[in-house]
Parts: structure tokens; C-alpha cells; sequence
């Protein structure tokens, strides 16, 4: 699918691999909607792109389908791109140091992680199944954001691990279902991503963990996942797959 000329809508695009992803779609030429909770800062990057801001919390319905919808008109082809790239990594342990930790900290990580994806799933995906076909059939492209955690969680990542093996399990069943439309379905699994979650960290920390990774040994910058993103959309048989986007790292237990 050619970038240039369409709408795309990025969820979490105001920040980390989701405002580079914005940005390089909008390089190459799309109508980027740029949906995210943060609201000031969706309207800074929509600015410096010459795109569209909305605020969405990916688990509200109704915020969702309106950021959808104004992406849909953004451009008269509709909307085609889709990245889902909100979440949030929040540690937890099955059992803490004063007993088992609230059920309520683990299904808020999943309500946002995998409910939320869902969500954009279901309502980006009926948007372009109603866009007239390109030369090869195709109506649009759904990118989801998994994590390497999917496969290798670590000690502290149960609702984490378990939201974005989620992700990585519904995207062969949605890339089946959606065939028939036209639209495909990819994931993307991060590694260890230099990221605003990660820049808080001391220099030194941040350095041991992107020693870690056997090449490049270092920490993956955003537009290396913006670059993944849009070779996505550009290569029509990629569709059902999910790929590791990590430098060969396997996660050690803890």
C-alpha cells in the first residue's frame, strides 16, 4: 500500500515509537491523525507534522471511534493506516510483601494493553472496510504493538506479559477474519526501546540494559520501529505475522 496520500491514525502517538511513527508516516506523505491520552502533547506533534490531534483513551468507545472518524475524512482515499502503539508497562508481582496484590492493578494493565487494542481493532477495521479496494484488493493495514515480554516475561510482568501475549495471539485470528475486506494484520514486538519509560533511568542503567542485546548492543531507537511500521504498509504480503523487533535479545527471568 503506497503511504503517500492516504490517512493514517496513530494511537499513543504523542510520545516513544507511536510519535515516531507519526512522523515517518507523515514524511512519507500521509494525513496522520495523532490520538493519544495526552492531549497537549498529541497537539504538538499533529502541529510540527501538519496532522490532526485527537484525545483517546483506547479503552473509551466512543473517544476511539471519534478519533477514527476524523482520521477517515482527513483524506479522500480514508483511512487506511492504522498503528496501535498505547500501553503502559506497569510492574507487578502475583504476591507482594503484605499478600496478593489487587486483582485491580493487573485488569487495568490488561483493559488498556489488550481491551484497548481490541478496541482500535475493531472500530479502525470497520472504518476502512467501507474504502474502495487498490490495485491489489487491499482496503487498509492494521499494525499492533506486542512487547518481546509476550515470549520471555519477566519476574514483575504478569499482567504486562499476559496483555501483550494477547496481542500476539489475536493477530493471526483478526488477519483471517479481516481477509475478506481486504485489510491486513501485523504486530510489532519490541525489545528494549530507548523510549520516555526508559529516560528517567541513570545513564548507567540505561547502558547495561542495551548491553544486553547481542547486536547492536544497544538500546533500539524509536524510528528504528517507525521504519518497520511503514515497510509494513508498503509490503502487502506481510500480513498474520508478528515480528520481533529486539536484536536477537531473549529476556532473562529477571
Amino acid at each position: 500500500m503506497e503511504i503517500r496520500g492516504t490517512a493514517a491514525i496513530v494511537f499513543g502517538g504523542a510520545s516513544g515509537l507511536g510519535e515516531a511513527t507519526a512522523r515517518a508516516l507523515a514524511a512519507g506523505g500521509a494525513t496522520v491523525t495523532v490520538a493519544d491520552l495526552n492531549a497537549a502533547g498529541a497537539e504538538q506533534v499533529a502541529a510540527q507534522i501538519g496532522g490532526l490531534a485527537r484525545s483517546a483513551d483506547v479503552r473509551d468507545p466512543e473517544a476511539v471511534a471519534a478519533a477514527v472518524q476524523a482520521a477517515a475524512t482527513a483524506a479522500a482515499q480514508g483511512l487506511r493506516i492504522c498503528v496501535c502503539c498505547a500501553g503502559v508497562a506497569w510492574p507487578g508481582k502475583l504476591v507482594g510483601r503484605d499478600g496478593p496484590t489487587p486483582l485491580e492493578r493487573f485488569a487495568e494493565v490488561i483493559n488498556i494493553n489488550l481491551l484497548g487494542t481490541i478496541n482500535v481493532l475493531r472500530l479502525a477495521a470497520a472504518a476502512m472496510s467501507g474504502n474502495e479496494p487498490d490495485a491489489e484488493g487491499e482496503r487498509g493495514v492494521l499494525i499492533n504493538t506486542a512487547s518481546v515480554a509476550a515470549f520471555e516475561g519477566q519476574v514483575g510482568q504478569v499482567a504486562y506479559a499476559a496483555s501483550k501475549g494477547g496481542v500476539v495471539g489475536l493477530t493471526l485470528p483478526v488477519a483471517r477474519e479481516l481477509a475478506a475486506r481486504g485489510i491486513r494484520v501485523m504486530t510489532i514486538a519490541p525489545g528494549i526501546f530507548d523510549t520516555p519509560m526508559l529516560a528517567a533511568m541513570p545513564e548507567e542503567l540505561r547502558h547495561s540494559l542495551g548491553a544486553q542485546v547481542p547486536f547492536p548492543p544497544r538500546l533500539a531507537r524509536p524510528d528504528e520501529y517507525a521504519q518497520l511500521a511503514c515497510h509494513i504498509v508498503a509490503n502487502t504480503m506481510l500480513n498474520g505475522e508478528v515480528i520481533r523487533l529486539d536484536g536477537a535479545i531473549r529476556m532473562a527471568p529477571r
